[in-house]
């Protein structure tokens, strides 16, 4: 189960338990269950700190995790491997008494839930997104008895996800229910919850030397640059890490082979926090105004005031904006092929797009589904000659050039697309069961109405130094005109955009 390289890992993780635990483990003959006891007995090999027993669970293969007091509340449904391996250490580690790196409002906020909630977790082994949710809500029965989480790998339990209809990952449900889906951190979870920050936790913030309006690429270089130099810095962000959370393999970020978004993303934020920055994050802003000091008005009806501002809102998916988009989506309709891919095995998906982005999907789709339709706008593919040399290749791709999306149809979830080819204005509809939308992004600006000049698809207009047309406001990253939308461009626009802040207040 485990390499020798990895066991050693796996033995430092575990010399830092506070206490022992037991497994309670629920077996068949299958292979997946044959898995799991290889893995929990290669565990009691490193460690003499976790027992193990046969039990009665829910589910078959499963197991759950408990203290001497009793159950933690955390249980897998599945082999914990892939992506899901950190989430099996974490859970040993804080289930065993060892402090999460969590701020303490956190901690205070999920103590403070005084109802039961029991939650399921299905995911896939391949989804970068998935962790995030788990290890969240694993460390929430950690702090709170009332509070259960099971983690259900959906190739392993592929008759619940069919039964649920579920066709994106992660899904979470909540006493049964459907709760949400996609990437959320531990406080999005809390704020659907109901256990949100009022705008009186604001009240008293004194007013900033730079405000950073966005917790990405962007944002983060610009709320360090602004930090090293001594002023007064917040950080104001929606999600922190940005668009760079949702993308998996990176390959171009300069002195690195090979990085992953989510790890970048950890990073940014651990060197943000390295500094004296308030960070208020999960808070979106709804304007912005410049009175004796800018006004930044969050939509829980807080303001921050600042003498200088910096937006690095970032970008989102563009969305196609046809019929069955929005009904559909996690039913068919989907934005990650990396998360949501292999919850399509052997069936037939569409990418719509062309560009490098959906060619990359598209590639990644064809190992897993039975059939990739690539639909594209324009007469002539925009990817990369070696993308589409590599597209071309496979043998279960077709590519439809010259076509419009008309609407995504389907009875509870996606049964087709229908298209209108441009050229003579013919309708078809293919039938399918997946559509993965790759056509780009969208600037995350529409927030700011008429208050800075904006271009016509929304991009804040800056010059050379970042500066908007508002006096003492300033942008940077993919909301602004700024060309080539790349990780490492950002990180320089919020650099040169910090330190033109820095220059502005300075001569101010």
């Amino acid at each position: 189960m485990f390499d020798d390289a990895l066991k050693q890992e796996l033995a430092n993780y575990l010399k830092l338990m506070e206490s022992d635990l037991s497994i309670s483990f629920s077996i068949g003959e299958d292979q997946a269950s044959l898995d799991m006891k290889q893995m929990l007995d290669e565990l009691t090999e490193l460690t003499d700190r976790i027992k193990i027993e046969a039990g009665v669970l829910d589910r078959t293969p499963s197991f759950s995790i408990h203290r001497a007091d009793g159950p933690t509340g955390i249980s897998f449904a599945g082999v914990p491997l892939g992506h899901e391996f950190t989430s099996l250490v974490l859970a040993l580690l804080q289930s065993s008494g060892r402090p999460p790196k969590v701020d303490a409002s956190l901690i205070d906020r999920v103590r403070a839930i005084d109802r039961e909630l029991k939650f399921e977790t299905y995911v896939s082994l391949s989804c970068h997104n998935c962790p995030e949710v788990v290890q969240a809500l694993n460390l929430m029965s950690v702090i709170n008895p009332l509070i259960s989480h099971t983690m259900i790998d959906g190739a392993v339990f592929s008759e619940e996800v069919e039964s649920k209809e579920i066709m994106g990952v992660p899904a979470i449900y909540l006493q049964g229910e459907f709760f949400g889906g996609g990437r959320l951190t531990l406080e999005e979870i809390l704020n659907k919850l109901g256990e949100t920050v009022s705008a009186s936790h604001f009240e008293n913030k004194e007013p900033f030397d730079v405000l950073v309006v966005g917790g990405g690429s962007a944002g983060a270089s610009a709320a360090i640059y602004a930090a090293r130099k001594g002023i007064r810095t917040g950080v104001v962000a929606e999600r922190f890490g940005g668009q760079v959370l949702d993308t998996m393999g990176i390959e171009n970020f300069i002195g690195t082979l090979y990085t992953e978004g989510p790890k970048i993303a950890s990073s940014l934020e651990e060197h943000v926090k390295h500094y004296n920055v308030d960070i208020m994050n999960q808070q979106r802003v709804s304007s912005l105004k410049k009175s004796e000091l800018i006004e930044v008005t969050l939509e829980n009806g807080a303001t921050l005031k600042s003498k200088a501002v910096i937006i690095a809102t970032g970008a989102k998916w563009r969305e196609l904006g046809v019929p069955g988009e929005k009904e559909f989506k996690n039913k068919g309709v989907a934005y990650c092929p990396h998360c949501d891919g292999p919850l399509f095995k052997g069936k037939h998906v569409a990418v719509i797009g062309g560009g490098n982005s959906g060619i990359e999907a598209a590639i990644d789709l064809a190992g897993v589904v039975s059939q990739v339709t690539v639909l594209e706008f324009l007469p002539e593919l925009k990817a990369d000659a070696v993308l589409q040399e590599r597209l071309y290749s496979l043998p279960n791709v077709k590519v439809i050039k010259n076509v419009q999306t008309k609407a995504i149809v389907g009875n509870g979830k996606v049964e087709g697309i229908q298209i209108i080819h441009r050229a003579s204005g013919s309708e078809e509809q293919i039938d399918l069961q997946g559509v993965f939308v790759q056509i780009g992004l969208v600037p995350s600006t529409e927030w700011l109405g008429d208050t800075i000049e904006r271009n016509r698809i929304g991009e804040i207009i800056v010059d050379d130094k970042g500066a908007t047309s508002l006096e003492g406001v300033f942008a940077a990253g993919d909301c602004t005109t700024a060309p080539f939308k790349q990780i490492i461009i950002a990180m320089g626009n919020g650099a040169t955009a910090a330190l033109s802040a820095f220059d502005y207040l300075i001569r101010n």
